[in-house]
């Protein structure tokens, strides 16, 4: 027998056992129901729409039936490379910028093998656009040429949930992994930011990120390490917001990210330019934790400098900020021992700061000090830390200088190396004991130390 009979012969035989497993199951499937083929009068068709066998529809596949009828289970669909979220608080001020950003994010599109997931809140107030609709919703973000509406699909209306809850970044998160699993996981809040501390309000400390009027609420540092905690491992989390890039945020999320990008500075309001961040995402899903954060560095560096104004935006490695606690303390404990508190009070003074002036550059304090110390210790312990910080904390900075305006003067954002830290003139605000920077560290007692007459 030739082998093209051979299997046409085959090829028969394996109908006829399909054809007849399938009736074996069917007729099965009926006597089981009870039906009385003795009785006569019943509809066979019906009996068999309403019985429990389920026949596999036609596949160009010509495994599929084969597979079905021994029990063979098909491959799973394959994994997406990253999924990435974002959590949009629009319910403040921000909502014209951040629907922008989201008709940016459309400009690309979830694919395959990226997906781009938003959580994007809105209240009455401040935009009008794009059907002017209010609440919080879920979408995934599909590709749209228009720029002046979202056409992507609502997932999930959420109703006016509170976006100043970190409950809720945690169950947006948990969602998002759930339903659109991945290999890679990025998480972006994007709203106003404030490092840890944004001053004395009349009734209140505000220190944190996504704030939202309409509840009032915002999430503290320590909240966002429970959000983040609560998520479980991601491989890169971004802040679309202002002065997020400080040691007592990247130690509270430390343990529950890989790779963490931010900026020491206030962000414009436009924030990060999705479009340019996510294209080459898409083109090269497959890349890394790290290539992806200096993707989202660069493309938001590139955007500013292109228009010639001032910025800093960096990636810290989030398993090295246990070493930064270390490092931090043993120069700070080299400092306090020196006796060289006049040089810290005026390294201090003179080191880079940003919009909330307690917030300064780690390095450049500590580049000041170096060059000012007489002690070897401060020396050497001040040089480790240097290193440290731009070798293995900090493996992405990109910096313009600031020329100015109307309501400050020129800013040398050069001299920042992307991690910046509290430096207060006087007593420790309210809550910073509250943080497990402080709690862990010999930070607090330092600057205290400094601020001693």
């Amino acid at each position: 027998m030739d082998r093209n009979n051979r299997k046409s012969l085959e090829e028969t035989m394996i109908r006829k056992i399909s054809l007849s497993a399938v009736a074996v199951s069917l007729f099965a499937s009926l006597a089981a129901a009870a039906v009385d083929f003795d009785r006569g009068g019943f509809d066979l068709k019906a009996e068999i729409d309403n019985s429990a066998v389920v026949i596999p529809e036609p596949t160009q596949d010509k495994n599929a039936f084969t597979d079905w009828l021994f029990g063979k289970k098909p491959p799973a669909p394959a994994l997406a490379e990253w999924t990435i979220m974002v959590f949009s608080s629009a319910k403040n001020d921000l909502e014209p910028y951040l629907l922008k950003d989201l008709n940016e994010m459309e400009m690309i599109g979830s694919t395959a093998k990226v997906n781009i997931v938003a959580e994007v809140g809105r209240i009455d107030g401040y935009d009008s656009s794009d059907g002017d609709w209010k609440g919080v919703r879920r979408d995934l973000i599909t590709k749209d040429t228009d720029k002046t509406k979202m056409g992507s699909k609502m997932l999930q209306d959420m109703g006016m949930t509170d976006m100043g809850d970190y409950r809720n970044v945690a169950a947006f998160g948990k969602w998002a992994k759930a339903a659109y699993p991945a290999k890679k996981y990025m998480l972006i809040i994007s709203n106003h930011g404030s490092g840890w501390e944004k001053g004395l309000a009349k009734t209140r400390v505000d220190k944190g990120i996504s704030y939202d009027e309409q509840s009032g609420n915002h999430i503290n540092t320590p909240q966002l390490g429970l959000a983040l905690k609560e998520i479980g491992k991601l491989d890169v989390f971004g802040t679309d917001a202002c002065l997020m890039q400080m040691a007592e945020v990247v130690y509270e999320i430390k343990d529950s990210v890989d790779y963490i990008v931010g900026s020491e500075e206030t962000e414009p309001g436009d924030g990060y330019t999705y479009n340019t961040f996510l294209g080459p995402v898409i083109a090269k899903p497959t890349m890394t934790g790290l290539e992806l954060g200096k993707q989202a560095v660069n493309a938001y560096a590139d955007h500013y400098d292109s228009i010639d104004q001032g910025h800093t935006q960096s990636l810290a490695k989030g398993s090295s900020v246990n070493k930064l606690l270390t490092v931090t303390n043993d120069f700070a404990a080299a400092m306090m021992a020196s006796g060289e508190k006049a040089l810290a009070v005026s390294a201090r003074d003179a080191s880079i700061n940003f919009a909330i002036e307690e917030n300064r550059d780690l390095y450049d304090f500590t580049r000041r000090v170096v060059e000012g110390s007489a002690n070897a210790d401060v020396k050497l312990k001040g040089q480790a830390l240097m290193t440290f910080i731009t070798g293995e904390l900090v493996l992405t900075n990109r910096t313009r200088n600031d020329k100015g305006g109307y309501w400050s003067g020129p800013k040398e954002y050069i001299l920042a190396k992307g991690m910046a830290a509290y430096f207060p003139g006087g007593s420790l605000a309210t809550g910073y004991a509250d943080l497990a920077w402080a709690k862990a560290s010999q930070w607090d007692e330092f600057v205290t130390w400094i601020n001693q007459p």
